[in-house]
């Protein structure tokens, strides 16, 4: 079948394509985009994978469900498209990389943290994957157990297995426990509490995640990561 994913995912996941459980993932989707809203829309289910190309991941942040809530999931994992209100979590997550980063007030004032569009770090190769592709909407979870997490959880081997010395982000249980399957001996593996409101201050401030991100890309000799989108430098 002709899955509409960036050529250099497909070279590494084209085996998935034609299995009994992604064949009916598929038929699955379909019907739910005929029959209920769902989203992200159809063009943006494999767009994290559009602006981060397989050679160029550095950075995996993994999320659960796409937003479910109009206007919002773009397929990007905590992402939201300019215009869109910053969701709780983002919000909790440019805290963080303010502290971390001690970045100063000048710099502060020129982000722009008003946007909750992480384009900007995709570009960069940060693949931000949600464990589930699609949700209807309004109803999180909704998509879950259908097959999207035994095609995450190969791209996450994929990486794992055929790149080296990539950074995992893993924030909340979920996403510790999808992460099992990486290869720590090659890579390193962060982890912390969900940036939630309801968990952030049970691990997740405080974590130094991006700059230990950063640190660790630097010590092997990758370009660190521009976490602040600051237009006007």
């Amino acid at each position: 079948m002709n899955v509409k994913i960036h050529e250099s995912w497909k070279r590494h996941l084209e085996h998935e394509f034609g299995k009994e459980y992604f064949l009916k993932l598929v038929e699955f989707v379909k019907g739910e985009y005929v029959s209920k809203t769902v989203y992200p829309q159809p063009k943006n289910i494999f767009r994290a994978f559009e602006l981060c190309p397989f050679e160029h991941v550095k950075v995996v942040i993994l999320g659960q469900d796409p937003y479910h809530g109009k206007g919002q999931a773009n397929g990007l994992a905590f992402s939201v498209g300019d215009g869109v209100a910053v969701p709780p979590s983002l919000q909790n997550m440019y805290k963080e990389m303010v502290k971390d980063l001690v970045l100063p007030p000048d710099v502060v004032a020129r982000a722009n943290f008003q946007s909750g569009s992480l384009d900007h770090w995709a570009r960069q190769g940060v693949l931000l994957l949600n464990a589930t592709l699609t949700v209807a909407a309004g109803q999180a979870g909704s998509h879950q157990k259908k097959g999207w997490e035994e095609f995450t959880d190969s791209v996450i081997r994929a990486i794992s297995d055929q790149k080296e010395h990539v950074v995992f982000l893993l924030w909340g249980r979920y996403a510790q426990q999808k992460g099992q399957i990486i290869d720590r001996s090659k890579h390193l593996v962060l982890e912390a509490a969900h940036p939630s409101p309801f968990s952030a201050f049970s691990g997740f401030f405080g974590c130094r995640h991006f700059s230990r991100a950063n640190a660790y890309l630097k010590s092997h000799g990758q370009a660190e990561i521009q976490w602040y989108n600051a237009s006007n430098e």
